[in-house]
């Protein structure tokens, strides 16, 4: 192993008993004296000040705009097996993450088998509809779920528009021009991509496989999909509504809102800290106690 300089010598802590994450932004990430460091002028989440990072207890480290860091930083993290991660403001975009190779790769192999296996796969998918509608559900047949699901999204697409004062006229979604819907319409494409961010994020920082969803299926980020779609019908929707309500309070362009709005509610909710829980909770090793609530 090397050693000097940036600390390398030190062991690693397992990732099982690491803290999540760390959001910086708007500063330079460096190393110093063996140690990871961030100096910041302010401007953003964090006042003015250097501060000591604890990377040996990190998953992966979340990189805001206006920041650098320094080729001993990369280093550094690397040995340690903390993620890099490039982030738009609060979470809202997910730009590009160094490979994360955590020590076990025990999470990813209760991910492939239970996606392998088609019982435990529709287990998977019906835990995650238990907690979108908040109920046991009993079908064991995918479409039927999905057909549920579709009833459901749209009554609560009206709810939140109620809730916020916002007419709606059902939703409208032209993939080849996502900003030809209405004000509403554009929102939820908005708070959409945010909430796939916060997903890819949360995705990353445990490393789950993205590409093997339970419900979504043909998706290179199937997985993150069905994360993202588990904050649907609440955060994502509060995201959107209350965007709109706010546009036409002030005039300002509505994906800007969206992604502050986005930002702000990821940070009071616990979203991504939310999402990570989740997947272990799901896939993991210890998933067999929530299948087996919706047998």
């Amino acid at each position: 192993m090397l050693s000097g300089r940036l600390g390398l010598e030190k062991a690693r802590i397992p990732h099982g008993d690491r803290h999540g994450l760390v959001w910086l932004d708007r500063g330079r990430l460096e190393v110093e004296d063996g140690c990871l460091r961030f100096v910041t002028a302010g401007g953003g989440e964090l006042a003015t000040g250097d501060y000591q990072i604890p990377h040996q207890s990190l998953s992966i480290l979340l990189l805001g705009p206006g920041s650098s860091v320094t080729h001993d930083a990369l280093r550094l993290l690397a040995r340690h097996g903390c993620a890099l991660a490039a982030i738009g403001e609060g979470g809202v975009r997910f730009y590009t993450a160094p490979p994360l190779m955590p020590d076990s790769s025990a999470l990813a192999r209760a991910q492939v088998t239970a996606w392998a296996d088609p019982d435990s796969r529709m287990a998977v998918a019906r835990a995650m509809y238990a907690i979108r509608f908040d109920e046991i559900v009993r079908t064991r047949d995918i479409a039927v779920l999905r057909g549920q699901e579709g009833a459901r999204i749209k009554r609560s697409y009206q709810l939140a528009a109620e809730r916020f004062g916002i007419a709606w006229k059902g939703r409208n979604y032209d993939r080849d021009d996502p900003n030809a819907g209405d004000l509403p319409n554009q929102a939820i494409n908005h708070a959409a991509s945010a909430m796939r961010a916060a997903a890819c994020i949360a995705v990353a920082s445990v490393g789950a496989i993205p590409q093997l969803g339970f419900i979504h299926e043909d998706s290179g980020q199937s997985f993150v999909l069905d994360i993202a779609d588990l904050y649907r019908h609440d955060v994502t929707l509060d995201i959107a509504f209350g965007a709109v309500r706010q546009a036409r309070e002030t005039g300002e362009p509505i994906e800007r809102l969206t992604r502050q709005r986005a930002a702000r509610l990821f940070r009071q909710r616990d979203v991504i800290p939310s999402m990570i829980d989740r997947i272990k909770t799901l896939v993991g090793p210890n998933k067999d106690a929530v299948a087996g609530e919706t047998e």
